[in-house]
């Protein structure tokens, strides 16, 4: 057992990866392993509560173009038959108020660190562009009391705080030492007066209704996963490591508690968005069903 050659967690991961996806996605699985294998393409998103107009400006420059405010003109390029029934979450979206620039395809330019501006609020959030779907899909209308049901890190809560129409806005996630990350987020992002209308908990999401069942017409279910880039390219914190088998076994039965609570906190007629950051059906299709 000593003299035995340890396979790296990542190893593991791209091996399961190996042996489920290609029968999952077949003839485009290929392609999809070299992305995932590839450095994450990063996508700036526009923060509404700082001096912005100038930096739009620095990022078109660069080659940078919005993506968010793309997609309705490049849906109605490609729609053919039932594509259409895309059209109105796009239609939605450009409404949001979100802005969230990328380089062109093929192009994994790093963007500059975000700057603070006179007030001291960073410019903009550097995020996986792909994060920022989970948000416009849910929709958020003016008034609406929104749910973030896993918050942190905090991309997606700050991203919500940018479509300046929610009516509350409650963050949560088990991990105290992730809720600190979201309040650093927060900090760094949001003025005073905004950041104090935002209810931070770290609270067992499974459990959330017990505390405010039915109150909410958004809510967001941005579960925990295998995070499939992040078992492939990084060592630590990885789940297929040895020690967290059963941790990761486990994960379908706790996503789809997750979800239950999040459907309990909705108000009747409300919204819920589940969302991971896998291609496992077993985390995703499944659990839905």
């Amino acid at each position: 057992a000593t003299t035995a050659p340890r396979i790296p967690p990542t190893r593991l991961a791209l091996h399961h990866f190996d042996v489920n996806y290609s029968l999952q996605l077949k003839d485009l699985w290929p392609s999809v392993r070299v992305g995932l294998l590839c450095e994450q393409k990063y996508g700036a998103l526009i923060n509404n509560f700082s001096s912005v107009d100038h930096v739009t400006e620095e990022l078109e420059l660069l080659n940078a173009t919005d993506f968010v405010s793309e997609a309705p003109q490049k849906a109605q390029q490609s729609q053919r038959g039932a594509a259409a029934e895309m059209s109105p979450p796009l239609r939605a979206s450009i409404m949001s108020n979100i802005k969230c620039y990328t380089f062109p395809r093929g192009d994994i330019t790093r963007f500059h660190p975000a700057r603070p501006d006179t007030l001291g609020l960073l410019n903009y959030y550097l995020m996986d562009a792909a994060s920022l779907l989970p948000v416009l899909a849910l929709d958020v209308q003016p008034g609406d009391f929104v749910l973030d049901l896993c918050a942190a890190p905090g991309g997606k809560t700050l991203a919500l705080l940018q479509t300046g129409v929610c009516g509350h806005l409650a963050a949560n996630d088990i991990s105290i030492s992730r809720t600190k990350r979201l309040y650093q987020i927060l900090h760094s992002y949001v003025p005073k007066e905004i950041r104090e209308t935002v209810r931070v908990t770290s609270r067992d999401g499974s459990d959330w209704e017990q505390w405010q069942g039915g109150a909410f017409h958004k809510v967001l279910v941005d579960v925990p996963c295998t995070t499939d880039r992040h078992s492939v390219l990084e060592q630590d914190n990885n789940i297929f490591h040895k020690r967290r088998t059963k941790e990761r076994q486990m994960l379908p039965m706790l996503q789809l508690q997750l979800l239950m609570s999040g459907i309990l906190a909705t108000k009747p007629g409300g919204k819920v968005v589940y969302a991971t950051c896998s291609l496992s059906p077993l985390q995703n299709e499944y659990v839905i069903e």
